[in-house]
């Protein structure tokens, strides 16, 4: 199952982060960040792959600081999940 989550360094930022997408109408949770992405807060939002596109564009409008990255998390192998960068 592959999945997007975008990870901050501030537990403020993913907060507010949800809640935007979520005013926007895009389906969003706060979820425990992946071990494969170890750097920020431990907390990054959740989104559905396809709302990827829109998510940045949120962020981008937003202006929010403390971003780490969108990730796309793909299935490694093992039971792990592997993230690849979404937006360079």
């Amino acid at each position: 199952m592959q999945y997007g989550i975008a990870s901050f360094r501030s537990r403020q930022q993913v907060l507010a982060f949800e809640s935007i997408l979520k005013r926007a109408g895009v389906r969003a949770q706060v979820v425990s960040t992946p071990r494969e992405v170890s750097l920020g807060c431990g907390l990054s939002v959740w989104f559905e792959l396809q709302d990827g596109a829109r998510a940045f564009d949120l962020y981008q409008r937003a202006q929010l600081t403390n971003l780490i990255g969108f990730y796309r998390m793909e299935d490694g192998g093992n039971g792990r999940s592997r993230p690849v960068p979404l937006f360079g």
